[in-house]
This record gives structure tokens, C-alpha cells and sequence, in this order.
């Protein structure tokens, strides 16, 4: 087993994986034996892993991790934070991008936490609501902050290749606390991350 898929996952089983998508390939009417699939199965399986790492990584303590005392308590934005993430409902991707703001109130965080607390939801199964929510969520729990803004700009593969076969849809979600419940706050906010 390779030991890098095991900090990754530590119930990860390479050759279990590779076994079921050995199956599933056959199952589609694919040759295993030929030379581009013949190790298709465990580089799949090892993607997988790489995509879900997520569900062992603790968003909180990634923040935990460079909590600041500081005075600041006007808004901080993070915006344009690139996104990668996989449907649930089809195990497709979704990609797009993650703008974050809050207000401190006496606490801060190593702006590099953001971007690896948004890693962290997003490479798990996931919908993009629920991951808006949960982004928000633990900033507002772990750093108390007078408001957080989060904003989501993603594309679904499971739109763009299947179903409706929408190819320049984008689906927007925002969640909100504190401050930013105000609309001068939230619009602020907004004309920020749109220029």
C-alpha cells in the first residue's frame, strides 16, 4: 500500500477499489486486458482517494491552527478561491469558485486557512448548498466573528454532460451571518467580489 494514500485515507484499500472498477468496466462492455485500461482501475482508485480526502481532514482545527488576536474588525475577503468538488447525486465534478469574507471581533486567521477549510468540505461528496453552509458555519463557530459571507460560483458536470446538457449554466449559493445579514454589509461584500 502506498503509504501517501494512507495519511490520505487511513481505511483506503488500493486493491478493494481496484477490483470494483475492474468490474464496473466490464460491466460497461470494456476490455481490462487492454494496454490504456489495464491500470486504469488503480489509477481511479487512487483519484478517488485524492478526491475525498476531505472526510479526514478537520476543517475546525485548520483554522485552529493560526487563530490571531488583533483589533482589525473591518472586513477581510479571501475571493476567487479555486474550487474542485464531486456531486453526490452522480459522482461528477463541480467546479468553480469560493469567495469568503468575515468581520473579526478581536480574532483573525492565517489567510492561507480559507482556501484549506474549503478543500477540506469540498473534497468529500457533496452538493453545493450544503458545502456553502458548512464553510460559513465553521468560521462563524470558530472564530466568532461579527459576520461571515460566503459565496459560491460553481459549473455541475452532472448539468453539463447528462440530464439537460447545459453547458454555460452556473449555479450561485451564499450564505450568510451577523453583519452581512445587513444589506449595506452584504452589498458591500458583493461589489467587492464582483470587480
Amino acid at each position: 500500500m502506498n503509504k501517501d494514500f494512507k495519511e490520505l485515507n487511513p481505511n483506503a484499500d488500493i486493491e478493494i477499489l481496484t477490483n470494483l472498477y475492474e468490474k464496473i468496466l466490464v460491466n460497461i462492455g470494456e476490455d481490462i486486458t487492454r494496454e490504456g485500461i489495464r491500470k486504469t482501475p488503480e489509477r481511479v482508485s487512487k483519484a478517488l482517494i485524492y478526491f475525498t480526502q476531505g472526510y479526514h481532514q478537520d476543517p475546525k482545527a485548520i483554522l485552529q491552527s493560526a487563530l490571531f488576536n488583533e483589533s482589525h474588525n473591518e472586513m477581510v475577503i479571501v475571493k476567487d478561491i479555486e474550487l474542485y468538488s464531486m456531486c453526490e447525486h452522480h459522482m461528477l465534478p463541480f467546479f468553480g469558485k469560493v469567495h469568503i469574507a468575515y468581520i473579526p471581533d478581536g480574532t483573525i486567521v492565517g489567510l492561507s486557512k480559507l482556501p484549506r477549510v474549503v478543500d477540506a468540505y469540498a473534497r468529500r461528496l457533496q452538493v453545493q448548498e450544503r458545502l456553502t453552509i458548512q464553510i460559513r458555519d465553521v468560521i462563524q463557530d470558530t472564530l466568532n466573528p461579527l459576520g461571515v459571507a460566503v459565496v459560491i460560483e460553481a459549473q455541475h458536470l452532472c448539468m453539463m454532460m447528462r440530464g439537460v446538457s447545459k453547458q454555460n449554466s452556473v449555479t450561485t449559493t451564499s450564505a450568510f451571518t451577523g453583519q452581512f445579514l445587513e444589506k449595506a454589509t452584504r452589498n458591500e461584500f458583493i461589489n467587492l467580489i464582483v470587480k
